[in-house]
């Protein structure tokens, strides 16, 4: 059964000028590093356009299962380039209180 990971956040405002670079890091890490994220089915970033909360953004990264997702994630934090340069770099850019991290699964 298909999972989606799904976070949101808000990007602190003055920290709006970073977050296309270190987003553009992450992804140039998940091409250099494809063996931490096999896993991975799908990745979407998403940013706040209209309505909702300004400087809101929404990841979705889709799984085959949630086993995969776990295998996936014990994995990953366990990487201390990932963990000292992507993870950090990107908490200090969120707003503290806007993050949260859910699962979903598929209805239809």
């Amino acid at each position: 059964m298909t999972v989606f990971l799904v976070e949101t956040l808000v990007v602190k405002p003055e920290k709006q000028a970073e977050i296309t670079a270190h987003l553009k890091k992450a992804n140039e890490f998940t091409e250099k590093h494809p063996e931490l994220f096999k896993e991975v089915k799908s990745l979407k970033i998403f940013a706040q356009m209209l309505g909702g909360t300004m400087g809101g953004y929404v990841e979705m990264l889709e799984f085959e299962s949630l086993a995969e997702f776990e295998k996936w994630i014990n994995r990953l934090m366990q990487d201390k380039e990932y963990m000292s340069t992507i993870h950090s770099e990107g908490m200090a850019l969120i707003l503290p209180g806007t993050q949260s991290l859910s699962m979903w699964s598929p209805v239809i």
